[in-house]
């Protein structure tokens, strides 16, 4: 069983940046493709980025070019670095773990972009 939790969520001004982590055990992260998702009030969760064991990433047309995803397998630790944000990246940000007989989330963060 894989538990994920995330961190570094909170309130910040449009223009501002975060760094969103995911640290997971009970597993073997580096086989597992991690991801980023998003659910606005209203909206279906929605995929922000990925990353695969390969480190081939994948990102929303919403983000490019503003979000970096990384992870770090020694540290069994997925990252969402997130830069000029704006109020609608607003959401709750999950964590998820894709493995071949399986997948997992966390429990959520929340983003709050606002002045």
């Amino acid at each position: 069983q894989v538990q994920l939790v995330e961190s570094g969520g909170g309130l910040v001004q449009p223009g501002g940046s975060l760094r969103l982590s995911c640290a997971a055990s009970g597993g073997i992260f580096s086989m597992y493709t991690m991801g980023w998702y998003r659910q606005a009030p209203g909206k279906q969760r929605e995929l922000v980025a990925d990353i695969t064991r390969f480190r081939l990433t994948n990102y929303a047309n919403s983000v490019k070019g503003r979000s970096t995803i990384s992870r770090d397998n020694a540290k069994n630790t997925v990252y969402l670095q997130m830069n000029s944000l704006k109020p609608e990246d607003t959401a709750i940000y999950y964590c998820h773990a894709s493995g071949s007989n399986a997948d997992y989330w966390g429990q959520g963060t929340q983003v709050t972009v606002s002045s």
